[in-house]
């Protein structure tokens, strides 16, 4: 059995965005929790889930967050697992003020980052990481690869076709 995952998110605003990771975690078959906590409202709560995360069977922990974007970080404070962050758009800045705060942590505190909104990639992230001492993920991750190859060949063929019949 695999390690879970963790998705917390800063606000249930997120969940826009964060359901792309849930879809993708399901689809794998890795199992998760998904929460709502914030940095700033509930920083204790933030900072025991993360404390505790490893003893209660996560192994990769995903946090979404707009804005100052700080969840990433202080669970990643609190916590010896891989932490991903997710920067979400906010109205104001585009998810750039997001992508700042997530990426630009102190050495000794790393959060890997993927792209804001990038969802999806966090997820495939983490995956990635549990496959490590997973081989049933691993080869799931395998045949993702294949058919994402296989699926650009077929587009080639395809527009070689058009091109052809100019």
């Amino acid at each position: 059995m695999s390690k879970k995952v963790a998705v917390i998110m800063g606000s249930d605003s997120d969940f826009p965005v964060v359901k792309k990771a849930v879809e993708e975690l399901k689809a794998y078959g890795v199992p998760f929790e998904c929460h709502v906590m914030s940095a700033h409202r509930t920083p204790e709560l933030a900072s025991k889930f993360a404390a505790s995360a490893k003893d209660n069977g996560f192994g990769v922990i995903i946090c979404a967050a707009g804005m100052a974007a700080h969840l990433a970080g202080v669970v990643a404070g609190h916590t010896t697992l891989p932490v991903i962050g997710i920067p979400c758009k906010g109205a104001n800045f585009d998810g750039m003020d997001a992508l700042l705060a997530t990426v630009q942590m102190p050495s000794g505190i790393p959060v890997a980052t993927v792209a804001v909104d990038g969802a999806k990639n966090a997820a495939i992230l983490a995956i990635q990481m549990l496959a490590l001492s997973d081989d049933t993920l691993a080869e799931k991750l395998l045949k993702a690869k294949q058919d994402m190859i296989d699926g650009v060949i077929a587009k080639d063929k395809k527009l070689q076709e058009a091109v052809n019949a100019l």
